[in-house]
């Protein structure tokens, strides 16, 4: 059984934030999250104005980022499983902030290179790997089962605002102290992070050991298998893949559509696209109220079926008034998407044996990074052959009826999802 500090008298308004461990977990996560959106445009413009770099090389630098999923995302899930998770989120933060701290030494030094830029984004991206994994599996440590979607929606909500944030803050200290000095807001948040786990008191349940023979490969097979076999999982992580296929296509050529098709004045794209994220935050709101009201499978397949179809406005987008269209089309599409993320992300980590949940996690984060490369090597060639407009039509028209996949499932006949597996059989067979 979880050891979990004694819960003080719930209120309304702060929720889980009451609880000082979840408090810690919501407080490190927003300040990374924060220091995330610094880092997205922090990076890429060390790359273009400290060393000169031209699209190509920025681009490579943005996708050494994802790789690690691609490569060490299955593997991650059977050395979570295997190991105590704080420890791990610990190393992967203390390794993050000396990586990132490297970058702007080595410019004061003058001995900044391409490759030492690249490196740091393929290795805090393989730590980014581990880390999320191991936060997933270990959230349920720090928050009982009835309370995961709460703290899922508070989780998610700080990632949104981050999100709106982050970028704008990272522009304004490329501006004042340099773009190299810049990334030293992501050390700070690295060793922040950290700190805030180490403060936490929660202690994970212990370990269940596995056969001392299993081979590491065969550990990996039994995720697998019990996310493919499982009639829950598979529809909700094939959704999940198709939405980041057609959304990180939508996101990669809206920018260039708004300039180029619409004539929107730079100036402003980074105001439309900041108010369209404030659909993160909605979602983040609405998710655990429509749970209440409709039941946690019904509100998802629900919100899904209600806000896709809405991303077909975006196309529909004029100067002036017409840039309405964009707004709304955006905000909807990305509060009905984080919604959905609150409900299965918590169903996820309630639903699966706690000796499979790395894995499952491992898994379905394996298979939903995979399709975000792809999504935006799509776009980019879409926009030379078929033009902005053309490609944002076929992006959106990928992404409204996303939500059949949901109600083609056994979500559909269900109030509420599964606490846990119900296929005794399957159970068994997947944990052999």
């Amino acid at each position: 059984m979880t050891e979990q500090t004694p819960l003080p008298p719930r209120n309304a308004f702060w929720g889980v934030l009451t609880q000082r461990d979840f408090r810690l977990l919501w407080l490190g996560d927003a300040v990374t999250g924060l220091a995330k959106g610094v880092t997205t445009v922090v990076l890429p413009l060390i790359a273009l104005l400290n060393l000169s770099t031209g699209p190509f090389q920025v681009g490579l630098l943005a996708s050494a980022v994802w790789l690690p999923w691609l490569v060490i995302g299955l593997p991650a899930g059977a050395w979570v499983d295997s190991m105590s998770r704080r420890p791990i989120m610990i190393a992967c933060h203390a390794s993050s902030a000396v990586l990132f701290a490297s970058v702007p030494i080595a410019w004061w030094l003058d001995a900044l290179t391409y490759g030492h830029l690249l490196a740091v984004a393929l290795l805090t991206g393989t730590a980014t790997v581990l880390f999320q994994t191991a936060y997933n599996v270990y959230l349920p440590t720090v928050l009982p089962k009835e309370d995961l979607i709460e703290g899922n929606a508070k989780l998610q909500g700080a990632e949104a605002a981050t999100r709106i944030a982050g970028p704008a803050l990272g522009g304004g200290l490329v501006t004042a102290f340099g773009a190299a000095t810049g990334l030293l807001v992501e050390v700070l948040s690295c060793i922040f992070c950290l700190v805030c786990i180490l403060l936490i008191r929660s202690r994970e349940p212990a370990r269940i050991e596995r056969e001392a023979d299993e081979p590491f490969t065969r550990q990996i097979v039994t995720g697998l298998r019990f996310v493919t076999r499982d009639p829950y999982l598979r529809p909700i992580i094939t959704y999940g893949a198709v939405v980041n296929l057609g959304l990180t296509g939508y996101t990669t050529i809206q920018i260039v559509f708004l300039v180029q098709s619409v004539g929107v004045d730079a100036s402003i794209v980074g105001g439309l696209v900041a108010v369209a994220g404030l659909g993160g935050i909605l979602g983040s709101m609405i998710a655990r109220p429509l749970g209440r009201r409709f039941g946690t499978a019904r509100s998802v397949v629900m919100c899904q079926l209600a806000t896709g179809p809405f991303v077909l406005l975006s196309p529909l987008t004029t100067p002036g008034a017409g840039l309405a269209f964009f707004c709304v089309g955006t905000c909807m599409l990305i509060a009905g998407v984080v919604a959905c993320n609150v409900v299965l992300g918590s169903f996820r980590q309630s639903y699966c044996p706690p000796s499979l949940l790395g894995r499952v996690v491992a898994t379905s984060m394996f298979v939903l990074h995979s399709t975000i490369p792809v999504g935006a090597l799509l776009a980019g060639a879409l926009g030379d052959a078929v033009g902005p407009l053309a490609t944002m039509w076929i992006m959106a028209a990928l992404i409204a009826p996303c939500g059949l996949i949901l109600l083609l499932s056994p979500m559909r006949r269900q109030h509420d999802l599964p606490s846990e597996p119900l296929d005794e059989p399957h159970q068994q067979h997947a944990a052999e």
